[in-house]
């Protein structure tokens, strides 16, 4: 449970110049052949130097071909890039594509297998900052190992994050397409709630001990995006316990909950017990598969759209006729 809740190249040149050249043999000729070759060198031998998350410039001589990334969503980030064929090795719970699947794990998260890792021979590892940590990331780089800090806190930066990703692996139209697409999704959202009524919610993350989200956290950003504000968006730290008297105190207008899987958590119900409450009285009980909202990846459209489709149903139930 721990695991799921933090989450979270060298080109050839094509043909040959040496025919055309070869009746060249004075000084001139050969500046010519200099000039020639730099100009059909392909552009992925250049060096790339891309700053990360922590404002750390990193550089490669050329584009990555080896890459080992220590998150879930880092994972399908790398193949929503289109350099998934260049993974050699994951953490648990990486599932997405289907393909993430077969990738060779070097432990979790937050438990990194040194010595696995480091037997991939990586040429890039791809580490979230605040779900690594900072002394995980820091050991990889006293290893010799190249790292790049990854960390989206809002629905904008997922589009930089497949950009980056495009960038360090020489896939960048592929990356270039996949951002746009993402971004095509996110402004159509936000021209149609841009005006919704606001509505207070409670992301419910777990109900033993009861667990939410703050505002630093991307699903509070989906929370705006669809006319909606977290109840809890000031809590210390990101990922909050909180009480019961807490919640009936904030007293929101929805109750949006998280679980283990595709299914609907059971314990959502368990809010019927107080009948007072605002989201209970009102029938405001929601639930969004993790997967689809959690990960900070493309695929946090579609749970985007199941929340804008939540809340304009209770805005029509509290304000009739709003859109």
């Amino acid at each position: 449970m721990r695991g799921l809740l933090r989450w979270t190249i060298g080109a050839t040149i094509g043909g040959t110049v040496s025919a055309a050249l070869s009746a060249t043999s004075n000084r001139v000729g050969c500046g010519l052949v200099g000039l020639w070759l730099i100009a059909l060198a392909p552009a992925s031998l250049a060096q790339i130097q891309l700053q990360d998350a922590r404002a750390v410039t990193l550089t490669l001589p050329q584009p990555a071909a080896r890459i080992v990334s220590l998150a879930p969503h880092l994972t399908e980030l790398v193949y929503a890039a289109g350099a998934g064929d260049l993974l050699v090795g994951t953490v648990n719970y990486s599932d997405y594509p289907t393909a993430a699947t077969q990738v060779p794990r070097v432990g979790s998260f937050d438990t990194v297998n040194y010595e696995a890792l480091l037997a991939l021979q990586p040429d890039l590892v791809i580490a979230w900052l605040s779900g690594n940590g900072a002394q995980t990331i820091a050991r990889l780089e006293r290893l010799g190992l190249r790292v790049f800090a990854e960390e989206t806190t809002d629905l904008d930066a997922v589009a930089v994050s497949l950009q980056n990703l495009g960038t360090l692996t020489g896939r960048e139209r592929r990356a270039q397409r996949a951002a746009h697409d993402y971004r095509q999704q996110l402004q159509s959202l936000r021209e149609r709630f841009s005006t919704a009524q606001q509505l207070g919610v409670y992301y419910q993350l777990w109900n033993e001990p009861l667990m939410t989200l703050n505002d630093q956290h991307i699903i509070s950003d989906v929370l705006r995006l669809c006319g909606g504000y977290n109840v809890f968006g000031g809590a210390i730290p990101l990922v909050s316990r909180i009480s019961m008297e807490a919640v009936l105190r904030a007293d929101p207008d929805v109750i949006l909950a998280s679980g283990m899987d595709a299914s609907r958590p059971p314990w959502l119900d368990d809010w019927r017990a107080w009948p007072a409450l605002r989201a209970v009285k009102n029938e405001q009980l929601y639930y969004v598969a993790p997967d689809i909202l959690q990960r900070h990846t493309p695929r946090i459209m579609q749970g985007a759209q199941r929340v804008c489709e939540h809340l304009a149903k209770a805005r029509a139930h509290y304000f009739p006729g709003s859109k």
